[in-house]
């Protein structure tokens, strides 16, 4: 089986259900996909059966669901697509990293090999998004920063962001104001406040849960 044979919103839960855990969350519930998607769990069980007869998820009623090998290189599949034309809308057409990730949505379900591979080879083979989400290989293999940590649990000292969540756009267009993106430094105060490379104040509020950090290499 192959992600086209799947309908656009089997590929979207395939693609929900394994980003859910990238970054070491616990695994989505039904109420979680229920408000990702914002359905009923009476919808999301109808889905979640029909995935899980096509032996692509492990599904119990009141559990967290999890992907099978199957299910997980579909999904795969499907980040990798979503990735790689999220690059494309940023690195080409001039999007902007809090606008790519809805029309990346709606493109990745017609998008197919050749036109990955060409965008892959236009870009240069790009390793991550505009938020600094990894793209997986072709061949499903995913590249990740070792020991990126969500930014309120670092410990004092210089940090290097790594990855910002883009399920908000508007938590998006305040990071890029403040400067705070994949690649930029921060501090992290010894009081718990922030400070940005030239030693001034970052007033993050609850965007801070939206990033990712790793400590500057040696």
């Amino acid at each position: 089986m192959e992600a086209d044979e799947l309908t656009p919103v089997m590929q979207d839960y395939l693609k929900v259900i394994w980003s859910a855990v990238e970054w070491g969350d616990p695994p989505i519930t039904t109420t979680g996909l229920a408000d990702r998607f914002g359905t009923s769990r009476a919808n999301v069980s109808d889905v979640m059966r029909r995935l899980h007869g096509h032996g692509l998820v492990d599904y119990e009623p009141y559990r967290p669901v999890t992907l099978t090998a199957l299910g997980e290189r579909l999904a795969l599949a499907m980040v990798r697509r979503h990735r790689l034309i999220e690059c494309f809308l940023a690195d080409v057409l001039g999007y902007s990293w809090d606008e790519v990730h809805d029309d990346a949505e709606r493109l990745e379900h017609a998008a197919s090999d050749r036109f990955l591979d060409r965008i892959d080879a236009l870009l240069g083979h790009p390793t991550a998004d505009p938020h600094g989400d990894p793209i997986p290989t072709p061949d499903g293999r995913r590249p990740a920063p070792p020991g990126a940590i969500a930014l309120p649990d670092a410990a004092p000292g210089p940090h290097r962001v790594v990855r910002v969540s883009d399920a908000d756009p508007a938590v998006l267009a305040r990071l890029e104001a403040l400067g705070v993106r994949p690649g930029s430094m921060l501090t992290v105060r010894p009081d718990g406040g922030y400070a940005d490379a030239a030693g001034d104040p970052l007033d993050l509020g609850a965007a801070e849960r939206d990033v990712r950090v790793l400590p500057p290499q040696d």
